[in-house]
């Protein structure tokens, strides 16, 4: 157990770049479309702004995609900039997964760790067959014994550390093969299992910022056929107010992967987001054969099941980056994708945050790539190009806040420049 106190400075770097080459970016197109209209998103501003003004309450903002949001870089900026925003506005860490023993990039802002070679890695984006959850990858051990040691506090930019008083490790709980427990088991309060939402919670006699916890195979099971332990994730939780951002991302996944997740929906309904943010279909377009109407399909039923879950949430629909395929053709599929996601949002009421556009639309990945703002592959970003992407997604919600709420234009915007200096 122990307590990091770790701190980076962010920095909003929009203002360079404009000086830089104010050709880059279309930043007229940087709006959240369609919210003027959205009695959602007038609820989500109000309440945030409530928050911003210094009241108590708990908001949730899920965000889901591909490589760009495993590697929470540029949701990461975005979460640092909410949970900064005043003294009362970071909650708990939330949800997250072990990639690591995944084999897989982990985010570098916390860290789980393990014997790696005791455990195997299973992506939604794959033709596997284990069960998924929320995260859309599992983590698969089959050894008699392991010990994991987690951290909530790693290279992290917020004000205050992420600390807990409760911790959720969520688990294949129908089958009864492992037990899961604190090493030290004195900080301890009480533990139970939920088998409806598959998880092993243990609540602690006080808050925490790390644990070690050892996963082992019953005695009566040693040298018998068992089934495997598969990790789907854990939670840190406590009970204080604030924005909670949680970020879902599988290297290489699309809608028909998150839809393989039997447990995702289950799992969704313990937290009942506010805003949810959509940022799918970089792989569902890359491909030779894209179809529109199974496109259009799958986007439809992800936003129908996240009104199943919280009929009340605001769902913003991103446009993905202009990318190319194959590192050879600008992909058109991108502007077939931009049409039906500009449809589905006018349809359910919802925004949309037009990246593709706000980039400079097709073939606009090869100027950013020569301006190192995206490797050569012209499909991912740099760390500057995440950490410009979100600032420019951050500027357009503040600028929809302030619309939203009557602020005085650009009074937000400054002051979330300025939290770093």
């Amino acid at each position: 157990m122990g307590i990091c106190t770790f701190s980076y400075a962010q920095h909003y770097v929009l203002d360079s770049i404009k000086e830089a080459d104010p050709k880059l970016i279309d930043f007229n197109e940087n709006t959240l479309k369609f919210a003027d209209d959205s009695p959602y998103f007038a609820y989500f501003f109000s309440q945030l702004d409530s928050l911003y003004s210094g009241d108590k309450k708990k908001l949730h903002v899920f965000h889901i995609g591909g490589s760009h949001i495993q590697a929470d870089i540029y949701s990461n900026k975005l979460r640092t900039y909410l949970q900064n925003m005043n003294d009362v506005s970071i909650s708990q860490r939330g949800f997250v997964f072990p990639y690591h023993l995944a084999h897989t990039n982990n985010p570098t802002n916390y860290r789980i760790e393990a014997d790696n070679e005791k455990w195997k890695g299973y992506r939604c984006s794959r033709r596997d067959s284990v069960p998924w959850g929320l995260a859309g990858i599992t983590a698969v051990f089959k050894d008699e014994v392991d010990t994991i040691f987690v951290k909530s506090n790693y290279k992290n930019y917020t004000d205050k550390d992420y600390c807990y008083d409760k911790l959720r490790v969520f688990y294949n709980t129908w089958d009864d093969d492992y037990e899961v427990r604190i090493i030290e088991e004195n900080l301890v309060q009480e533990s139970f299992t939920d088998s409806i939402y598959s998880y092993t919670q243990f609540n602690f006699k006080t808050d925490i910022d790390s644990v070690a916890v050892e996963v082992r195979l019953k005695p009566d099971r040693v040298g018998q056929n068992h089934t495997s332990f598969h990790l789907m994730g854990m939670e840190f939780m406590n009970d204080e107010p604030g924005i909670e951002y949680t970020s879902i991302g599988v290297n290489g996944a699309s809608f028909k992967s998150y839809n393989r997740c039997a447990y995702f929906e289950q799992q969704l309904k313990l937290y009942e987001p506010d805003l949810f943010i959509i940022s799918l279909g970089t792989n569902d377009g890359y491909t030779y054969h894209f179809d529109d109407d199974k496109f259009r399909e799958n986007y439809e039923a992800f936003i129908q099941m996240i009104q199943r879950v919280n009929p009340e949430c605001a769902i913003l629909l991103t446009v993905p980056n202009d990318s190319y395929f194959k590192r050879k053709y600008a992909n058109k599929n991108t502007q077939r994708e931009q049409k039906i996601i500009l449809e589905l949002a006018q349809q359910y009421q919802m925004a949309v945050w037009d990246f593709y556009s706000v980039m400079g639309g097709l073939g606009s990945s090869q100027n950013w790539y020569r301006k190192h703002l995206m490797p050569r592959d012209r499909i991912h970003f740099t760390h500057l190009g995440y950490s410009i992407k979100a600032d420019l997604l951050l500027s357009a919600m503040v600028r929809q806040w302030e619309k939203t709420t009557n602020r005085p234009e650009e009074s937000l915007l400054t002051h979330f420049k300025t939290l770093d200096e």
